[in-house]
């Protein structure tokens, strides 16, 4: 839902394209492959562990590569880890090199892993979760999937959570 509204906040046309809340939806298909002890740990994942959960995207890829009606959402569950300055995975695209729904999706997906308790820490509120986003704009973030961001009020993002 996240994705969606910040989709629609930059300008993708979410009604003509139903594929990238398919990709929204199925961007974590591939942490089926990662052992539930590494996916709940409570502490620091170490670099063993964290070599694992890197590779879901790619895992999540190929599970999907052969269903040709998600179209661009298969784009979205590989790259939804890249990072505008290119130091993400697992192709350590930049910028505009990264498909645009799969920026958009990194920031809905921050929101959500923010705001949302974890095995290794609490929750944190709207308001915190938006700075450190604000914080990422330019290295982890597209600043112009920022900009979008910031015209949605925290209010939204809240009735969101609280309808599902």
């Amino acid at each position: 839902a996240y994705g969606i509204a910040l989709a629609q906040a930059t300008g993708l046309d979410t009604d003509q394209a139903p594929e990238i809340e398919f990709g929204f939806l199925l961007h974590d298909v591939g942490k089926v492959a990662v052992p539930d002890a590494v996916l709940f740990k409570p502490a620091a994942l170490d670099e063993e562990e964290f070599e694992l959960i890197a590779q879901h995207p790619v895992i999540g890829s190929d599970i999907l590569s052969e269903v040709d009606f998600l179209g661009e959402g298969k784009l979205v569950v590989r790259h939804h880890h890249e990072r505008w300055d290119g130091q993400g995975y697992p192709d350590g695209l930049a910028g505009e090199e990264i498909p645009l729904a799969a920026r958009v999706f990194a920031v809905a997906d921050a929101l959500d892993a923010l705001t949302t308790d974890r095995p290794y820490r609490p929750a944190s509120g709207y308001a915190a979760a938006r700075q450190e986003i604000y914080a990422g704009a330019g290295n982890q973030f597209d600043p112009a999937v920022v900009a979008a961001y910031r015209q949605i009020p925290d209010a939204a993002f809240e009735s969101l959570r609280a309808s599902l």
